[in-house]
């Protein structure tokens, strides 16, 4: 109940085309109440010479039979069109609301995946992401159109006709009405272990869609490792685990309804046998046994669709609760209450007042008792190139990450002009930082579109100077539409060095003051790395930057070098002085 009311939340905005929907559902709820009874009354007007309701009367004459069959006739279908009509209206506002409902789930669900932190992305398989994003998130509409709609519908249908019903013959609508208590206990029985075995069959197809994506993020290496066969037998007995958990699930699903419908037979069954004995006993007319049997057909129809509604509500429940798991997954730590005004570093060094950026007794690690960076602390000016490096494994990009706060310190602080980061908004600090990654990052869309993604709003003669800038303009322009061309995933391919100038592109435009390089010509030939550490000098001309580098070639402008070594600072100093003491740098330099 609780899942249930928390994805009815996403409907509140759709107050009055819920009301419509319920005012169309009710017309259509009576007009199938009164759509038996025109044949009710021919049956008992043909067999009995049963008189003819007085309305009826005035439109024919009892005398002329054939007139009352037309009539009865027309009648029969006007009903069925005028149900068919407010059903159809019924159901089309009903779809509408719930995709409505569902857009509102989508778009929460992407905007806080955007806002979750680095670590939570990084423990998340991103097939399991995807799933909850697109399979999972269906479960909200499923849940408004089958545990609010069509149970109200079922319970609207199942009242009034148990009213009118009664007013025909009590005895036996209670008779009929036996079944209820059973089904119940049906539904008690096997609601829940359908629910559990609907979120396992949930998380084991989320499983193969991240096994899916893993495979072809890594297909590279499978071919090149000839592992396509063992990958493919892997991937099948996940398949078969997952085929094996969802065909649990069905069966289960169809235990169940193999239950309703014995319990729904029962029930038919005995009323048609006591109704046709009440005729006998000319306690009832045989119209209106008809009446009844049709709305005995009718009422098994609702209970029918309560009964499922309790497995079809547990199914989607498990997919929701999925959805629910990420929306309440905490955000990045919040901002202060009271945040510190953020220093003026805009523009480059030169023009702009002077910095300090400290590192004081910082440690960091993933998980508990893991350090992966070990009581690191340093200080730095506003200007300084610094260059990390170290062997692989030694925390460097994980020191670079922490400056953007996509992680924060485990223990110690990182300062700021004297003020812990955590102290300003982080907005204010990331708009701060521009970012080159290691692998270069393209969005499907234009060039223009991936340059501009640097600064909102830029126009096209900025977005072609940082271009330039980063020596991109000439590739860009033979492309076959120019900066038009779409890039990224299926659509024109780029080569890393030419992605990587891209990315360069989108961070002159932004133009920070503060620049952070993570090993940004690790994955270059010769010539693009060339290409790309001109673009580099050019870029961290006058801004304050951290880069972590193997490379001598991207060391060679650096002001300041800082040497880790498994998550300690074993050494930091110019160039010049770490060449003096024969350590880490030294060596690395020499080989």
């Amino acid at each position: 109940m609780v899942i249930l009311l928390r994805a009815l939340r996403f409907y509140r905005a759709e107050g009055p085309r819920i009301v419509l929907i319920y005012l169309l559902m009710s017309l259509s709820i009576f007009a199938g109440l009164i759509r038996p009874w025109p044949l009710a009354l021919l049956v008992d007007f043909l067999l009995t010479r049963h008189p003819l309701p007085a309305v009826l009367s005035r439109w024919v004459d009892p005398s002329n039979a054939s007139g009352v069959v037309l009539l009865v006739a027309s009648l029969t279908l006007g009903l069925h069109l005028l149900q068919a009509g407010f059903s159809t209206l019924q159901n089309y506002f009903s779809i509408g609301v719930s995709l409505r409902g569902l857009a509102r789930v989508r778009t929460e669900l992407f905007s806080r995946l955007q806002r979750l932190s680095w670590s939570f992305h990084q423990r998340m398989p991103i097939g399991d992401l995807l799933y909850r994003a697109s399979w999972d998130a269906f479960a909200v509409q499923t849940l408004f159109q089958q545990g609010l709609v069509v149970f109200s519908t079922a319970l609207m249908s199942l009242l009034l006709m148990i009213g009118v019903m009664s007013q025909l013959d009590a005895r036996l609508t209670w008779v009929a009405l036996l079944i209820a208590p059973i089904l119940m206990g049906v539904i008690r029985g096997l609601g829940p272990k359908m629910g559990r075995r609907g979120q396992e069959a949930q998380q084991a197809d989320s499983e193969v869609a991240s096994r899916v994506q893993q495979g072809i993020q890594a297909l590279a290496l499978i071919q090149s490792y000839t592992r396509e066969s063992i990958e493919a037998r892997e991937f099948s007995d996940r398949v078969e685990q997952a085929r094996s958990t969802r065909l649990s699930q069905h069966g289960t699903e169809l235990v169940y309804g193999l239950a309703v419908a014995i319990v729904f037979a029962l029930g038919i069954g005995l009323t048609v046998w006591l109704g046709g004995n009440r005729v006998l006993e000319g306690q009832l007319t045989v119209g209106q046994l008809l009446v009844f049997l049709a709305y005995l057909a009718q009422i098994y129809e609702p209970l029918n669709q309560l009964s499922h509604v309790g497995a079809t509500v547990a199914t989607a429940a498990a997919g929701a609760r999925r959805v629910f798991e990420i929306l309440d997954e905490p955000e990045e730590g919040p901002d202060p209450a009271t945040p510190a005004e953020f220093p003026h570093l805009s523009g480059l060094i030169s023009a702009a007042p002077k910095w300090r950026l400290e590192f004081d007794h910082v440690s960091f690690a993933y998980r508990s008792g893991l350090p992966v960076l070990r009581d690191v602390s340093f200080a730095i000016e506003a200007g300084d190139i610094v260059a990390i490096v170290g062997p692989s494994g030694a925390g460097k990009s994980t020191l670079l990450h922490l400056l953007p706060r996509f992680f924060d310190p485990t223990e110690g602080r990182i300062l700021l002009s004297g003020f812990d980061l955590r102290m300003f908004r982080r907005h204010e600090l990331r708009e701060s930082i521009g970012v080159v990654f290691q692998e270069p990052l393209l969005l499907p869309g234009t060039v223009a579109e991936n340059i501009g993604f640097g600064r909102s709003g830029a126009t096209r003669a900025e977005i072609e100077s940082a271009a330039r800038a980063a020596n991109a303009h000439e590739f860009i322009e033979r492309l076959p539409k120019g900066y038009d061309t779409v890039v990224g995933e299926g659509a024109a391919r780029l080569s890393v060095g030419e992605k990587q100038r891209v990315n360069l592109a989108r961070a002159f435009l932004k133009d920070a003051p503060m620049l952070l390089l993570d090993e940004p010509t690790s994955a270059l030939d010769a010539e693009s790395e060339r290409m790309v550490v001109t673009t580099l000098e050019h870029l961290m001309r006058g801004r304050t930057t951290i880069m972590v580098a193997h490379r001598l070639s991207t060391i060679r402008a650096a002001t300041r070098v800082l040497v880790l070594d498994q998550g300690q600072l074993v050494e930091f100093g110019t160039p010049e002085e770490l060449l003096k003491q024969g350590g880490y740098f030294f060596k690395a330099n020499a080989g």
